[in-house]
């Protein structure tokens, strides 16, 4: 108990840089240029886990804004502007997976029941308190945020991919780092009353949740997709875990970071990967770095 009540007691150490600008790019990909099914270097398993992510998101999205806007009002000046520029970039990420989807659905797929899984899994905080949304919203966006900088300081994830379709998620992925400590200062100041233990505990069991509700529910949507294009049975399991935790590997390679989630002093600026913004501004060829400068910014 002792070890538990000093989780939180350095989380101020890191915070937000007071020079972070937070600058909605209002951008449109892949309106009337039509994609291929298998539009990530001709990957069945690859296309299914984003287009299974990319369907969560128009409705994710709009659960994480209400959710961190619940808790502007009071909030400190800075904060408040910086909600407010998460909302903007959310609701431009959201209108671009609408139309992403659309290419999805084009190619024949049906998502209804992907979509389901999402209303399932939102409707657990039907009910409750405000704070518990934004406890949700906040380990979804340190997800979001792991996944972004894996996504552009590894150029194999997208490697192949159709152009429109690459830089849609290499953009999205600029601003989820951008404003990836938003929904945690949030969080910081909606429970800036609440004893050390208690805030730890929460944000800690909410992660635990959500982490098993996310891998679930992507594995459920990729296999559903993947049944779609009737690629069903072990084998194909086999290659989904190894897609996730071999080569590539998004899984492997984040798990350091998502357990600094549960550590003393945590905060998602504790890592400073700001370079990464600005490599995936550049074109997708030139963001193909030297081994050097990836390891640089990584």
């Amino acid at each position: 108990m002792t070890i538990c009540l000093c989780l939180e007691v350095s989380v101020a150490k890191a915070t937000t840089p007071v020079d972070l600008t937070i600058t909605p790019r209002d951008r449109r990909f892949g309106r009337g240029s039509p994609i291929r099914r298998w539009w990530l270097n001709d990957d069945p398993i690859a296309t299914a886990f984003y287009n299974a992510l990319s369907v969560t998101f128009p409705k994710g999205e709009g659960y994480f804004v209400d959710s961190v806007r619940r808790f502007r009002d009071g909030a400190p000046p800075k904060l408040t502007a910086e909600i407010n520029a998460f909302i903007k970039q959310e609701v431009i990420h959201t209108r671009e997976h609408v139309a992403f989807n659309r290419h999805v659905t084009d190619q024949g797929y049906d998502v209804t029941p992907l979509i389901a899984d999402v209303d399932a899994a939102l409707a657990l905080t039907k009910g409750r308190p405000p704070i518990a949304s934004l406890a949700a919203t906040t380990a979804l966006e340190h997800f979001t945020a792991m996944l972004a900088h894996e996504l552009i300081a590894n150029p194999r994830h997208l490697a192949g991919g159709d152009q429109q379709a690459a830089a849609l998620w290499q953009w999205h992925a600029a601003e989820e780092i951008e404003h990836k400590g938003v929904a945690y200062d949030t969080w910081l100041h909606a429970t800036r009353d609440w004893p050390r233990f208690t805030r730890w505990r929460v944000k800690s069991l909410v992660m635990l949740i959500t982490t098993w509700r996310f891998f679930t529910g992507r594995a459920r949507g990729m296999t559903e997709l993947l049944r779609q294009d009737g690629l069903t049975g072990p084998r194909i399991w086999a290659r989904m875990a190894w897609y996730a935790f071999g080569n590539p590997g998004m899984a492997r390679k984040i798990a350091g970071v998502w357990a600094a989630y549960f550590l003393p002093g945590f905060h998602p600026w504790k890592h400073d990967d700001r370079a990464l913004i600005a490599l995936a501004e550049s074109d997708y060829e030139a963001a193909v770095l030297p081994v050097e400068r990836r390891a640089a910014v990584a």
